[in-house]
């Protein structure tokens, strides 16, 4: 894929219009480093069209890496899952942000030192293949204290135990920092929250491994050996400012928590590569969205700002309209965030 075809950020500036690409995604990228919920399924179901998506990249050769912030579950707990939704999947295809984590660790303490395990099984696994060994309680000397999303049964005595040897000057590791975690009841405190709980008590300042920071893209290119990667989510502040910090592209799809506002607000580093509904846009080219006299265009449709907003032009399909007022919303804000007024715009799309 040629620099014209990535669209507008190789130089470095920020990027100004998502690109476009004359050749399929499952084509142009070598592996997907796919997000899970709202990407892949929601509430435990697979999201329409996602099964037959990720069949036919596969069928094409392209690799499919399932990349997830809840440390939680374990890598065979993901792949059985996803095998169950007609996705078929090894182990070996989960990366989590807790072999993240456990190996950021492992660098920093002696092979068989203790950690302290604030969370669940999926960190206790992860820090086992990494030589260390997960231990309970602040009292059995830690050499680290590593917190990961421990689902709604985690005591909150757990806290004080962290809060305990964090205070003492153990080092602190958290898996990620998400403040939130979709329920199948809907919104839920995250290990962020969590986290939250023992910097309240102690002061102190965790590392942290989790999307959107380096050391999770780097398990992720360990693991796959990905040489041309796409990272796929539904997060500007996770999936995509992943890829962003990775210097890597992305496609942001729209089954997940990201509408049209707040794309359209997006800063630089949340800024996705390629726009599309949802996993059938791995399978094809990207439309190329063009600066025109007074505007932006792709396909039918061309965005402009006049009067303080956004403003929308045209017919066709409605994520090309989108993929226009990206255009013109980045390009207006530069290196910030656009504050132009875009409900109108986004009412002609159904957005």
């Amino acid at each position: 894929m040629s620099q014209s075809e990535r669209g507008a950020s190789d130089s470095g500036l920020p990027r100004v219009r998502p690109a476009g690409s004359t050749r399929a995604l499952s084509e142009a990228y070598d592996t997907a480093l796919l997000d899970l919920d709202g990407v892949v399924y929601a509430g435990g179901k697979a999201i329409e069209h996602a099964v037959e998506s990720l069949a036919v990249a596969r069928d094409a050769g392209m690799g499919l890496a399932y990349v997830t912030n809840n440390a939680l579950r374990t890598p065979d707990t993901v792949a059985e899952h996803l095998s169950e939704l007609g996705i078929p999947t090894g182990a070996e295809d989960v990366i989590t942000s807790a072999q993240a984590v456990a190996r950021l660790i492992s660098e920093q303490v002696p092979s068989g030192a203790r950690v302290l395990v604030i969370g669940g099984e999926g960190l206790r696994v992860a820090l086992r293949e990494r030589g260390l060994d997960p231990v309970e309680s602040a009292d059995d000397d830690p050499a680290a204290v590593v917190q990961g999303f421990g689902g709604p049964d985690l005591p909150w005595g757990r806290f004080a135990e962290a809060s305990y040897a964090v205070a003492r000057g153990v080092p602190w590791f958290a898996s990620n920092t998400d403040l939130t975690i979709p329920s199948g009841r809907g919104i839920a405190p995250g290990n962020g929250a969590a986290v939250e709980v023992v910097r309240i008590a102690t002061g102190a300042e965790p590392q942290v491994a989790g999307k959107p920071l380096p050391p999770m893209h780097r398990e992720t290119i360990l693991r796959t050996g990905a040489k041309t990667p796409l990272v796929v989510g539904d997060r500007l502040d996770t999936d995509i400012e992943g890829a962003f910090n990775g210097g890597v592209d992305s496609l942001l799809v729209l089954t997940g928590v990201t509408d049209g506002a707040q794309l359209l607000a997006a800063v630089p580093q949340h800024r996705p590569t390629y726009v599309d509904r949802d996993l059938r846009g791995m399978l094809q080219g990207q439309p190329e969205v063009v600066e025109v006299d007074g505007g932006v265009r792709c396909g039918g449709w061309t965005a402009s700002v006049g009067d303080g907003q956004l403003e929308l032009e045209g017919d066709g399909d409605e994520i090309d309209g989108l993929r226009a007022l990206c255009g013109a919303a980045w390009g207006h804000a530069g290196d910030g965030s656009c504050s132009l007024e875009s409900a109108k715009a986004l009412d002609r799309l159904g957005l």
